[in-house]
């Protein structure tokens, strides 16, 4: 073969080729490492998008959450839940009081579960129609207490008081409130 009127060998073809064939490897790998590198399989978290959430223990539900967005880990046992708007914590299986949170943070194995953020809680079916409002509420599944450690508000009838803190069983239906502040009026 003749290029430019110089005879062109089977070695300088295979030259050619071979400077080819590097220039793209060395450029495939150049531009394959420019973007981030993805995580392996497993090890990605599971994103949800609307929905509910439910906490199970044993063969009783715990709790149960509407919500925005759900980000689980990879083996599903915590996870962030934001956009709470209708959470249910059930006692003896049935709904005892309804909670909405902007953030919520759970242990799907231990079903406790830690709310930060807005969160407003109401107990249902409660003549007095209890209320609370706090900026972070912890609840314990094993001896079934929600606590609210911040400062908090809590409502009835028409009276509200400001409290250091907060503990309700849901055993025994106790609500203690500590480092009470405010004004009601007790009927005689």
């Amino acid at each position: 073969m003749r290029f430019r009127g110089k005879r062109i060998g089977q070695r300088e073809i295979a030259i050619a080729i071979g400077t080819l064939v590097g220039i793209w490897l060395v450029g495939g790998f150049i531009i394959a490492g420019l973007g981030p590198v993805p995580e392996p399989p497993g090890l990605q978290p599971i994103v949800l998008k609307g929905g509910k959430v439910r906490g199970n223990r044993i063969a009783t539900k715990s709790w149960s959450f509407d919500y925005t967005r759900a980000r689980l880990s990879p083996d599903g046992t915590n996870g962030n839940i934001q956009g709470v708007r209708h959470g249910i914590i059930l006692r003896k299986g049935k709904p005892y009081a309804e909670l909405s949170a902007e953030d919520i943070e759970v242990n799907t194995q231990t079903l406790d579960f830690t709310a930060i953020g807005k969160v407003h809680i109401v107990r249902l079916h409660d003549p007095q129609k209890r209320s609370f409002d706090t900026d972070f509420a912890n609840w314990i599944n094993s001896i079934q207490t929600l606590t609210m450690p911040h400062p908090s508000y809590f409502h009835t009838g028409g009276a509200t008081l400001k409290v250091a803190k907060i503990t309700m069983n849901f055993k025994t239906g106790a609500v203690k409130l500590s480092g009470v502040s405010g004004n009601i009026l007790v009927a005689h």
